[in-house]
């Protein structure tokens, strides 16, 4: 399953964002992922995340795969949205 999502934070993807988002990620059985412009990597590692650069009014793709991913890209989504669109 997959969806894309803007990320509108003011800081984009970086640091802290990137930090509770991986540690959100690391709450679903299913294997998580974020592409970003040409580049696909684990959602799960931080280092991975750093790496694509998002920066604020980013595009991302979130794609999950397992037993719960339904719930792990439902529950993400919200998460950007609660934790991550809304912090300025």
């Amino acid at each position: 399953m997959e969806k894309k999502i803007l990320i509108t934070n003011e800081t984009g993807l970086h640091a802290r964002p990137a930090s509770t988002f991986v540690n959100e990620a690391g709450k679903y059985e299913s294997d998580v992922e974020i592409t970003f412009g040409e580049k696909t990597v684990n959602a799960k590692s931080i280092m991975g995340l750093m790496s694509l650069g998002i920066s604020q009014d980013s595009k991302i793709t979130i794609r999950t795969k397992g037993e719960d991913e339904e719930e792990a890209l439902n529950g993400l989504l919200a998460f950007v949205e609660k934790n991550i669109n809304k912090e300025h």
